[in-house]
């Protein structure tokens, strides 16, 4: 048991697996206390276990973009027309359009009804932005690359770099600050010195994440084995019917109006046509790892704990629908039940029940104490 907490950095899948998890939970609810025990969940967790990386710092990212996220979602409210409902709190000038924009309002009376829901809508949005943030400072994205399967290999390059984009910016924004400190340009204001931070960072990420490219370019990643065009096709279709049998499914499993035929069913043909074509694909990529990463106990704990939040929201959702999605006809405080709650803190779980990265350089750290 002793052996369980060493520190060590866990599979990258088991949080993915993990802030997915967390990502569902909150496509079934709009109620903002969820949504916000989902977010300070995720955040405890990323700050117990996030490591000193550069891809760590990220999460702060993608705080302020959910951030921004809501206040948009709000603000275009406010811009196309929010008078649905009958308690209006503010009165716009509505700007008249011809009549091919039939149905589009812009400005006009404001209700609250309106606002609360796109803030509901921008919150649950804003939400799962932030899960999928804290899956990218928690999980080290070239060990992710390592362990794709092989019917992947083909877009890695472009996965690992578009998941690395803002690791990559939060890196380059602490490079471009310690410069600037260095140089004496501190003391500037922050408006003024945007334009001397803003230009230095988005070139030195984009430059990392073009070096990134080219290095795994270099590494044979993005070439494809040769196969005959038969086997090419039969794999491609596939892979493309169990993709939409997949989306179709899970489509019908969040959306209560469609038959039910269309959501366990389907979802489950998609994934077994999807993982077949998966197989096939993969069998043409013939790719020797070194040292594999395994998964353990800690990493079933993780991944296991974000199943568990969203399966608890998903049987909740159809029990008391009413506490999960605040009704937007009669103002009230969205009322909070039990259940949900401890499903969602259930996802902390990873705190204290994984061990602590490895600390950087503790490797060279013992050979010098030797």
């Amino acid at each position: 048991m002793t052996s369980y907490f060493l520190p060590r950095d866990l599979h990258p899948a088991a949080w993915w697996v993990w802030a997915l998890g967390l990502a569902v939970a909150a496509t079934r609810t709009t109620n903002p206390w969820l949504l916000l025990t989902i977010v300070a969940v995720a955040g405890y967790v990323v700050v117990a276990r996030r490591s000193e990386a550069p891809w760590a710092l990220a999460f702060r990212l993608y705080l302020y973009l959910g951030a921004f996220i809501v206040v948009i979602r709000v603000f275009f409210r406010v811009v196309f027309g929010g008078a649905e409902g009958s308690t209006i709190i503010l009165r716009l000038p509505e700007i008249p359009l011809p009549e091919w924009a039939a149905g589009i309002r812009l400005f006009g009376d404001v209700s609250a009804e309106s606002l609360l829901g796109g803030l509901y809508d921008g919150m649950r949005l804003a939400t799962m932005v932030i899960c999928l943030g804290a899956a990218n400072a928690l999980a080290n994205p070239k060990r992710l690359l390592k362990a794709m399967p092989p019917a992947l290999y083909e877009v890695g390059t472009a996965v690992i770099v578009a998941l690395s984009v803002f690791p990559q910016l939060a890196e380059s924004v602490l490079r471009v600050r310690r410069a600037r400190k260095l140089r004496g340009g501190s003391g500037k204001k922050k408006v003024k010195a945007l334009h001397t931070v803003l230009i230095p960072v988005l070139e030195d990420a984009l430059s990392r994440s073009l070096q990134l490219a080219a290095s795994m370019d270099s590494r044979g990643y993005g070439r494809a084995g040769l196969v005959e065009a038969r086997t090419r096709l039969i794999t491609g279709t596939l892979m493309i019917v169990g993709l939409i049998g997949v989306c179709v499914g899970v489509y019908a499993t969040l959306d209560g109006s469609t038959p039910r035929y269309l959501a366990a069913p389907v979802l489950s043909v998609g994934l077994v046509i999807g993982l077949v074509g998966f197989w096939s694909a993969g069998k043409r990529v013939q790719r020797t790892r070194y040292r594999p990463d395994r998964w353990h106990l800690p990493e079933l704990v993780v991944a296991v704990s974000g199943i568990a939040v969203a399966a608890i929201l998903f049987v909740t959702s159809e029990v008391n629908p009413m506490n999960m999605n605040p009704s937007l006809i009669t103002l009230s405080w969205p009322s909070l039940s039990w259940g949900p709650l401890l499903g969602v803190l259930i996802g902390v779980l990873p705190a204290f029940l994984t061990p602590v990265p490895e600390p950087p350089y503790a490797a060279l750290e013992e050979e010098a104490h030797a």
